[in-house]
């Protein structure tokens, strides 16, 4: 891991994990993936295998101009807190570190 992700309550939305490649990475729906591709396959395309099957989206970095670089961040995000919205998770990072806090304690009797 260890690459650039964008985040929002604690949940990623998009990475920059393909970046050397030439990628930045958007979580999109198929739907929303379908019409970025259709509407311009010269910058959007599915992440190969099952993550793009999933709505996973690479964005060619150079080609993207401002404009279509935020619009497409800004609909993974949308998405992303709506989903955090479903499923009342406001923070899993702070979970997590409730959870290693507890572990630490049980190593420590």
């Amino acid at each position: 891991m260890g690459q650039p992700d964008f985040r929002v309550g604690g949940r990623v939305f998009a990475t920059l994990a393909s970046e050397k490649q030439g990628y930045g990475n958007l979580m999109l729906t198929l739907e929303q993936q379908q019409a970025f591709v259709e509407e311009l396959p010269e910058m959007f395309l599915p992440i190969a295998g099952g993550w793009g099957r999933m709505g996973m989206t690479h964005i060619r970095l150079a080609a993207a101009n401002e404009d279509v670089l935020t619009g497409a961040l800004h609909t993974a995000w949308k998405l992303r807190v709506e989903k955090n919205a479903k499923t009342g998770k406001k923070n899993p990072a702070a979970t997590k570190q409730g959870n290693a806090a507890k572990q630490k304690r049980k190593k420590s009797r």
